[in-house]
């Protein structure tokens, strides 16, 4: 059924479905027991996959959790988000986002835990987190691990559920802050997860210190999930589920080295499942390529509504509701993603811009400055998180093995990056210095090019230093350069150039 006839449907009943949001915080799209993992436990992601959807390949707009947070509100590009396509900056308030326009049809909107972040929404003239308004005031009674947000997320839930009219439909954002670092060491373990149940990336050393490492982050994947499960548990008890359109995800990938903040697999790959029994036939595994540009209109068509021309990303309701598993639309056979400043890892408060295409076989990536660190100047590295894994890699990285995966992890790298994605979906073999694999490199990258030319990407338009330009809300280091914090940077404050 198309997507303009099931918002007829919704209209002609008179009950339009309430929406939960559920996203954590840096989870990679292998990490869900949907998936086959076996050192975490998923049982709420497990059974909207079940009883709804798996989407096998969704993708972020960005490797980082405030920009891929925009581009899920507005529906757009990092490119096209201004100061909101970086880490930790604004929120232009002319960009239009899906809850605001629910709003204003008639959902009451709410969140728990983190919201789009970080960065400062309130100098731009938004008068609450463009997510909706804030249900945080309930925390743990129980002692929780060190690392893990004292934030009751499900009684928070129930609060907003408590005090919404009973006769409106709800959208609402659960922002889970795990499994985001740190991590109490060891907690994995003493939790009864299995060292020898790790997958390792082929990107990481396979040693007990990372495996270790791994099991803490899982864990803290089972505290998302465990919040989740009450939440569909309280839904289900107010009579609500089956109407309630209920998607699990999260914003980036794993916090580890060549991870998160990487254009990799591991990066933007996600877990996504969608669960609506009033309209979608449940079973199923979708392979088309989503991104999260994609959200924003699949939640106005689902309520009824237009998305407005400023959305770039296209609602996969159709393929949701058409109960077809497998490559349903044979045009999703592609995603845009991107990335640029992450933390203040460089002088001058640089970033590390990169684009990339994914299809359903390659990955191509175009680092656009590849005279720079990926993961920040040395020593610190700071786009990769602090960790016992970054420790481990730094202070290991003398032996062959050890300089290799250093070296992936930080070393710089060339401008064109490919990847055979079946068989190679670790990203450690580059492919794009190989003849064989000229043609499809340079398909690739005329896909990509000409698509953000057609999105006004500044990158390719000839005025990318802008991105650099943008303030930084969060902490800054002292590196030499620019370093003023919430502050733009007057050396890059281009302006596009003016048509011929």
């Amino acid at each position: 059924m198309a997507p303009s006839a099931l918002a007829g449907v919704a209209r002609l009943q008179g009950r339009r479905p309430n929406i939960l949001l559920a996203i954590s915080d840096d989870q990679s799209w292998a990490h869900t027991g949907a998936a086959g993992c076996k050192t975490v436990n998923t049982p709420a992601f497990d059974r909207v996959a079940r009883e709804g959807v798996l989407f096998a390949n969704a993708f972020a707009a960005a490797p980082q959790c405030s920009p891929n947070r925009a581009s899920l509100l507005t529906g757009r590009h990092i490119w096209q988000n201004e100061e909101a396509g970086t880490h930790a900056s604004n929120f232009p308030r002319k960009f239009p986002v899906y809850t605001d326009l629910l709003e204003a049809s008639g959902y009451v909107l709410g969140y728990t835990g983190k919201p789009w972040g970080p960065g400062n929404w309130e100098i731009t003239g938004w008068p609450r987190n463009p997510a909706g308004p804030e249900f945080n005031k309930i925390n743990m009674k129980e002692k929780i691990p060190q690392g893990i947000r004292k934030t009751d997320y499900a009684a928070n839930f129930k609060a907003f559920l408590d005090s919404q009219p009973k006769d409106k439909p709800f959208c609402f954002w659960y922002g889970c802050k795990e499994p985001h670092r740190e991590y109490e060491q060891g907690v994995g373990l003493r939790a009864g997860k299995k060292i020898e149940d790790v997958v390792v990336p082929p990107f990481l050393p396979d040693t007990p210190e990372i495996r270790s490492d791994i099991l803490d982050y899982c864990f803290e994947i089972d505290w998302f999930d465990r919040h989740l499960v009450r939440m569909l548990r309280m839904l289900e008890e107010a009579g609500e589920l089956d109407n309630t359109i209920v998607v699990v995800t999260s914003d980036n990938g794993m916090p580890f080295p060549r991870a998160k903040a990487n254009l990799y697999e591991y990066g933007t790959h996600m877990p996504l499942a969608i669960r609506w029994p009033a309209r979608v036939k449940a079973g199923r595994v979708i392979e088309d390529l989503t991104s999260f540009v994609d959200f924003a209109p699949t939640f106005l068509e689902a309520a009824g509504l237009t998305p407005p021309p400023t959305m770039t990303g296209r609602s996969f309701l159709d393929i949701l509701a058409s109960g077809k598993s497998g490559r349903v639309d044979p045009t999703r056979d592609k995603v845009f993603t991107g990335r640029e400043r992450h933390t203040h890892a460089r002088p001058d408060n640089l970033g590390y811009p990169a684009r990339a295409i994914r299809t359903h076989d390659y990955l191509y990536i175009l680092n656009l400055k590849p005279d720079r660190w990926p993961a920040g100047d040395p020593e610190g590295f700071f786009d990769i998180d602090g960790s016992p894994s970054k420790t481990y890699m730094l202070e290991n990285r003398t032996s062959a093995e050890g300089k290799r995966l250093f070296a992936l992890a930080v070393a710089k790298r060339p401008a064109e990056e490919l990847y055979d994605i079946k068989a190679d979906p670790g990203c450690v073999n580059n492919l794009a210095a190989l003849a064989k694999y000229a043609a499809i490199q340079k398909k690739l990258r005329a896909e990509l090019e000409q698509a953000l030319t057609e999105q006004k990407d500044p990158r390719v338009l000839g005025y990318g230093d802008v991105f650099d330009s943008y303030p930084r809300y969060s902490a800054m280091r002292d590196y030499p350069g620019f370093k003023k914090q919430g502050e733009y940077n007057p050396k890059f404050q281009v302006k596009p150039p003016l048509p011929r």
